[in-house]
């Protein structure tokens, strides 16, 4: 007995060296090329007077690779001058558009329009669209059948919500472009899956594709889609398939691959062809995990919609982006609650059909109307509220007089703040200012650009190996002979700041969640709620009480990417072997050091995993805080759209898309070093 309290003292003790025992040479390493930076970032301005050297801090004009001028050519060849015989390249986008339009507007006409013969005042109506009453009561039975009438009821709350509260119309828009993109890249994920999992070749071209999609910012899809398709609903539904797409793709090629043998086996045995294989076989094992890969692309199409609405989507995007603009924190607020509840009510209808069993038949003697007594009743209203609906207003439409609006109170409630706390908030803000955020501004623009190149490419060599260093001094190269230098480095500061924040203030918060439940449950609730927050609703409160500018950007930006810093130290905490726990209690460690010696270094990696996921959130929302004055490269994906120069917005984006792979790579090798020390592989 004492022989095994003795091992597990041992075993609890055994982590505390994960960070202590790194070699003195590496930390000289590190120590000396920080040292370097630091001194030519502090004197780069001097250098380049007393030298009248521009070259030092930003990469000489004449050198630049004009990769934007190029791209833009070719985008203007492409759709004005190729041609395929008698078709030209403009007929084949027009083809897509067409493709896309067709059931987009046959999906508005059932849930907004109606349908009509005719065009302006000479239309006329044939066929109203369907009530607001029979869309809950499809919404509610859609939630009964996936699973039972706790559901029902919050689908159903969910979807009142948006009439009473006003939102009905613009959120049947952004529903209709959800169910329209939805399928889309459901399906066009699931045939790449396939494929993939049919081709390893064609696979391994096709991850890093995936990974830069998922990495270029969301602005960037527009400029391209802009110019190619127009501006309007097609061209935003184009661009949300297109950015909501990926993890389809990778979820269809994981569940595929994890079907077990035997399954398909079995299937061989009886005589199934490759086809039938595929989809009587593989496809229906995998289906639960398949359904994963659905949930997700609802949630990034319903992400999309407030950007996409930039290029004509509509729906509750443009009221959000409207208010944003009006600066209008009420309109903002319950615009953007509407897509959190629209958002909540389509995930949990999408988890539950995950899961759903198949429910074995009713009598097929009885009549219809008792085996599927839900789907009649869902049919008779239906059908009588939308007849109703031509002649009583009410029924089509909720009535006007009777929604209710939380607008004043967002209003009033960031007025009396302003007038309460504006000295707070200014000392707090000029504080950071100074002692934050504008000296590692300094530092990181100071960086002269060749040095810049040379340090990435080391630091990345040395944790991830000498090819991914090498990656990255080609990818640094590239932002500083596109002339992005400065704008890359004001983006790596801002996300460095808004990251270091956020890991202040998440990893405390998840150690607490992951020692103590009802803490969890409240943090939990917390997160939840700023994850489901579309990005840009951020932006509205964070403007009026702190307007535009790099401190603006910096509070948004860590509100948005503080869940992932949250959830991975909880789940690492939680994570940590109790027998390890009681092991340090019998050796007589305190509390204090049973999280200092045990649980933190066990939960390194899921940390270091946190940072990462916490670093791409904090890239992807810097691109949209361009709205608030930064001058980065979010700001150049802006002007690139406003301008559809799609060079700009593809170099730019490009340049925002290698930043996020190179701390990709780093912080994923760092994590993997962490749990091949501990021994967690």
């Amino acid at each position: 007995m004492t022989d095994g309290v003795h091992h597990h003292a041992e075993s609890a003790q055994a982590p505390a060296p994960v960070f202590a025992a790194v070699p003195s040479v590496s930390r000289i390493f590190w120590i000396i090329l920080f040292l370097i930076t630091w001194a030519l970032s502090t004197w780069s301005f001097a250098l380049y007077k007393a030298f009248d050297a521009r070259w030092i801090i930003r990469y000489p004009k004449n050198l630049e690779i004009p990769l934007d001028r190029w791209i833009s050519n070719a985008t203007n060849w492409l759709v004005e001058d190729l041609s395929f015989g008698l078709f030209t390249f403009r007929d084949f986008t027009r083809f897509i558009s067409s493709l896309v339009e067709a059931p987009y507007d046959l999906t508005r006409s059932f849930l907004i329009e109606g349908f009509t013969i005719g065009q302006g005042q000479q239309a006329l109506e044939v066929a109203p669209p369907l009530s607001w009453i029979a869309i809950i009561a499809i919404v509610v039975a859609l939630a009964l059948y996936a699973k039972d009438w706790a559901l029902a009821l919050l689908v159903g709350f969910c979807f009142s919500y948006l009439a009473i509260f006003g939102q009905w119309e613009s959120a049947m828009v952004t529903l209709a472009s959800v169910l329209i993109a939805v399928p889309i890249g459901v399906v066009g994920g699931l045939a790449l899956g396939i494929a993939a999992y049919r081709m390893p070749a064609f696979e391994r071209f096709l991850r890093p594709v995936l990974d830069l999609m998922q990495t270029v910012p969301v602005f960037a899809y527009l400029v391209p889609i802009l110019v190619l398709f127009g501006f309007g609903p097609v061209a935003a539904l184009i661009a949300t398939v297109i950015y909501a797409m990926p993890p389809m793709v990778r979820i269809s090629t994981v569940a595929l691959r994890t079907v077990p043998e035997e399954v398909i086996e079995a299937g061989r045995m009886v005589g199934c062809r490759r086809g039938q294989l595929m989809w009587k076989v593989l496809v229906p094992t995998a289906m639960p995990s398949l359904m994963v890969g659905v949930n997700q692309v609802i949630m990034l199409s319903l992400n999309m919609v407030i950007i996409a609405s930039m290029i004509g989507a509509g729906g509750l995007g443009y009221d959000v982006l409207t208010a944003l603009r009006r600066l209008d924190i009420g309109g903002g607020i319950e615009a953007g609650l509407a897509i959190v509840v629209m958002a909540i009510a389509l995930d949990r209808l999408s988890q539950a059909f995950a899961v759903r069993r198949v429910r074995p038949p009713g009598n097929s003697q009885m009549p219809f109307h008792k085996r599927h007594p839900v789907l009649t009743l869902v049919a008779l209203i239906t059908i009588s509220t939308t007849l109703a609906g031509v002649y009583f207003p009410e029924f089509r439409e909720y009535p006007a007089n009777l929604t209710v609006t939380t607008g004043t109170f967002w209003n009033s409630a960031i007025e009396w703040i302003n007038i309460n706390f504006f000295d707070a908030i200014e000392a707090v803000k000029t504080v950071l200012l100074n002692f934050l955020l504008l000296p590692v501004k300094r530092f990181f623009t100071g960086i002269p650009w060749a040095w810049g190149i040379v340090v990435v490419g080391l630091a990345a060599a040395r944790i991830c190996g000498w090819r991914l260093g090498m990656m990255a001094a080609v990818m640094t190269f590239f932002i500083a002979a596109s002339g992005l230098w400065r704008e890359a480095m004001t983006t790596i500061y801002l996300c460095s700041v808004s990251v270091l924040i956020a890991s202040l203030i998440g990893i405390p918060l998840g150690i607490w969640a992951g020692q103590n439940p009802r803490a969890n449950s409240i943090i939990g609730a917390m997160i939840d709620t700023l994850q489901t927050l579309p990005s840009f609703v951020y932006l509205i409160p964070v403007v009026m009480l702190f307007r535009v500018g790099d401190f603006s950007a910096m509070i948004a930006v860590v509100l948005y990417a503080l869940a992932p810093a949250v959830r991975y130290a909880a789940h690492g905490i939680r994570s940590v072997d109790e027998e390890l726990i009681e092991a340090g209690k019998v050796s007589g460690c305190t509390e204090r050091q049973i999280l200092w010696r045990i649980k933190l270094p066990l939960a390194a990696p899921s940390l270091l995993l946190g940072l990462n996921q916490t670093i791409m959130l904090a890239i992807s929302m810097l691109v949209i805080t361009a709205l608030v004055g930064t001058r980065d490269l979010g700001q150049e994906v802006y002007i690139a759209l406003t301008k559809a120069n799609i060079g700009q917005g593809i170099v730019a984006g490009l340049s925002v898309a290698f930043i996020a792979i190179i701390a990709d790579r780093v912080v994923t090798a760092l994590a993997r070093s962490s749990q091949q020390r501990l021994g967690l592989e």
